[in-house]
């Protein structure tokens, strides 16, 4: 996920110099990490480790870092994945397997201390020239001899020989991070012999027409997509020979960052490739507070923007077998804002994750070094940069823990007409670039998805290229789809469209057939068919013409079509577009059998838990208003409140007391990892630990007041007893030695 992010757009690089400051994520806070990390270890040289969780093997969370075990990485989650394929990796793997880690390892796909490769150590031959270049010449990447590359057919060899490390040190998964080529690149003389094997034709500067840069696009998209297969065989090989069963997972921005950020990845189609378990979808504040634009206006929309790309990462592995971890981070690579920003977006973003309930895996931290040991804002004077807030590293703590509990059999919405998607395509990201790049804001996916979601409705971005899987579009009785700004990769996505229409879904074609990356060489016009557009296939096979009534609902068997001739990007350019979007999928709803309804939030129930997002620039109406007991994990003192308000802005994530209530006393929350360790008719014990030097807060339901509560055989007197709420609140300092915790009745 480090990221210096680079964008050719005027008006933007010193933004983009600050918003994704790549070294940050390992050098910077590594050695603040080091210096911080010495007063805690003076006092605990070598913890003893924490007991087994027999739920470990579930891998409910996990967290990266490049660092050996420290007490501010100490989260006490599932899985450590443990960042870097060096020769001090087999060190730090045993460091955190002697904490009772589970062990994953990650490394940089597009990137990393690679000179053994460029300079011929490796194979004896020099590969300088495939350093992702752009047209003037210049390598792609952090400085020094530090390049995203355009991987060769040895690349994949080459990093094979680092994951063999990892392998060695006995990790259970291989994380492979960001396979990324810019769409600036392009240029270099590795690049045009791909081209040129690839194609079977002269290389052709991707900016000197639609057709080149689309053609760039597509093979910049297979190259990476070849690299890690190579490393996919390779694990599988050598489960093979062992009898291990080591996974393979890719971290990943969502497409539509990606596309957004003008970047080429090869995204879905990595599902379909042996070897590969699933995805790690790299959604943070730093991706989802990228400006979009909505009824006209261009500005971050933090949370509804996480709630597309989560929501996008989803759908990569519905109905494929894979599965996905959904990262959250509690800070973001610019080092230049403050707590109270870090906060509230990290709030937005996590929320935001919590309304994907098919996903019950959480990356809860890359860098947590950085969060509990960092001091910002980094522009400040050195004596104004503050450490962690208290509350802020209870409230992170209490969320981490919940988050062990997301996979819940009882799912409710409560919100905006549900069964909603947008068609997206990888293609998105293979018109970005010059000579005649897409909109910038993305419109052409914003224009049609933001509308509903700001009325409420919990809109799904919906892979394309999956819609061939078995009971991929089971669940969506209304689809939008535009080629504008993006393509059908093949026509044998368009049947089981057709097949879905006909079996009763409702399909919104919003299309003015106007993009002119309609004209490039494609499927749609070669090998004998001869369409202008793939709509034109489209519609071919759904019986309609090209009279198909504008704006109107046509009948097709039982389900049907409404046409928009529109441009989504124009769309999103008004509020009377933003109308335009609602009142088409009105129509369709009615048509489908759906009931219409809007709302200004969004609400979900995940077994015990609520998880709620008031909307602004959204329908008007009070805010919505839940009357029971609930405590919010987002509170740092765990308090009881009976009256909850859904007002525009706001950000809940609820424990409902009374969902949660059981005969005996039990753990509701905690900010600490709290294991229970046993239990009687008079006591419960816990065995506790935490990030080191943190407020640890845990909150019990009992039916009677304690007589006593000790940690570690000493007497606690930090705690609360409510007989009115039957509820018990202990306060302590967390430690990185294991503890009991004992609670006498």
């Amino acid at each position: 996920m480090e990221r210096t992010r680079q964008l050719d757009r005027a008006g933007k690089q010193m933004k983009i110099l600050f918003t994704h400051f790549k070294f940050l994520r390992v050098s910077v806070s590594a050695l603040a990490s080091i210096l911080v990390a010495g007063s805690f270890l003076s006092a605990a040289e070598n913890p003893s480790p924490f007991p087994a969780d027999t739920n470990q093997v579930l891998e409910r969370t996990c967290f990266q870092t490049g660092k050996a075990w420290s007490p501010q990485g100490n989260l006490r989650s599932d899985v450590a994945i443990v960042y870097g394929i060096d020769t001090n990796l087999p060190s730090r793997v045993e460091a955190w397997r002697s904490h009772n880690y589970r062990i994953h390892v990650m490394t940089g796909v597009a990137w990393g201390q690679y000179q053994d490769y460029l300079y011929g150590l490796f194979d004896g031959i020099n590969h300088e020239d495939e350093a992702q270049t752009d047209r003037n010449g210049n390598k792609i990447g952090h400085g020094g001899d530090v390049y995203y590359m355009c991987p060769g057919t040895n690349y994949g060899k080459f990093l094979c020989v680092g994951v063999q490390r990892a392998l060695d040190a006995g990790a259970e998964a291989i994380h492979l991070e960001e396979p990324e080529f810019w769409d600036r690149a392009g240029y270099s003389e590795g690049f045009k012999r791909e081209w040129r094997s690839y194609y079977h034709e002269d290389w052709q500067p991707p900016d000197s027409s639609v057709d080149a840069r689309w053609r760039t696009g597509k093979l910049k998209y297979f190259l990476y997509r070849r690299a890690l297969q190579q490393v996919f065989d390779y694990v599988q090989d050598y489960n093979k020979r062992t009898g291990r069963h080591v996974r393979c997972y890719v971290p990943t921005h969502s497409l539509l960052n990606y596309a957004q950020w003008c970047i080429v990845s090869p995204e879905s189609s990595l599902a379909r490739l042996n070897g590969c378990d699933g995805y790690i979808a790299q959604v943070w504040t730093g991706t989802s507070r990228e400006p979009n634009r909505y009824r006209g206006e261009v500005r971050s929309r933090t949370f509804e923007t996480a709630f597309l790309e989560y929501g996008a990462m989803q759908n990569l592995v519905r109905a494929t077998g894979r599965s996905v971890w959904y990262l959250n981070d509690p800070i973001e690579d610019n080092p230049n804002h403050d707590w109270t920003d870090y906060r509230s977006n990290w709030e937005s973003t996590l929320t935001a994750s919590l309304f994907q309930p098919e996903v019950s895996q959480f990356e809860v931290a890359p860098w947590p070094e950085r969060v509990f040991g960092g001091r910002y804002p980094r522009s400040a004077k050195a004596e104004d940069r503050k450490p962690i807030p208290p509350a802020y590293a209870t409230e992170l703590q209490a969320v981490f823990n919940a988050l062990n509990d997301m996979k819940q059999p009882r799912v409710e919405w409560d919100c905006g007409t549900t069964g909603i998607g947008v068609l997206v395509s990888d293609s998105l990201m293979f018109q970005r670039g010059q000579p005649t790049p897409s909109d910038p804001h993305l419109g052409n996916v914003y224009g049609l998805a933001m509308p509903l979601l700001k009325h409420g409705l919990p809109v799904m971005p919906v892979q394309l290229e999956n819609v061939t899987a078995p009971h991929y579009l089971d669940n969506f009785r209304i689809l939008l789809l535009s080629y504008d700004g993006q393509k059908a990769l093949s026509p044998e996505v368009h049947a089981p469209l057709v097949d879905w229409v006909k079996h009763g879904g409702v399909l919104i074609v919003c299309d003015r057939d106007a993009d002119p990356y309609l004209k490039v060489r494609d499927w749609w016009n070669s090998d004998g068919k001869n369409y202008a557009t793939p709509r034109e296939h489209l519609f071919e096979l759904l019986g309609l013409g090209e009279s198909a009534t504008t704006n109107k609902f046509v009948q097709i068997n039982k389900g049907g079509l409404i046409w928009l001739r529109e441009r989504p990007a124009e769309l999103s350019a008004s509020a009377q577009g933003a109308a335009q979007v609602v009142a088409a999928t009105k129509l369709a709803a009615e048509k489908a059998g759906l009931k219409w309804r809007e709302t200004n939030y969004l609400l979900l129930r995940r077994g015990p838990y609520l998880i709620a997002a008031g909307l602004d620039e959204s329908i008007d109406s009070k805010p919505h208003m839940l009357h029971e007991r609930f405590v919010n994990l987002f509170d740092s003192e765990l308090r009881v409140q009976n009256d909850v308000s859904i007002a525009p802005g706001s950000r809940w994530f609820l424990l409902d007391l009374d969902a949660a209530r059981t005969k005996r006393p039990h753990l509701l929350a905690s900010a600490c990892k709290a294991l229970p360790s046993g239990q009687t008719r008079d006591q419960i014990s816990f065995t506790v630990e935490g990030v080191g030097g943190t407020p640890a807060i845990m909150l019990l339901e009992s039916i009677k007041a304690p007589r006593a509560v000790t940690l570690d055989g000493k007497i606690l007197t930090t705690f609360e007893y409510s007989a009115k709420e039957r509820l018990l609140w202990i306060h302590f300092q967390n430690d990185v030695v294991p503890r009991e915790l004992v609670v006498q009745f």
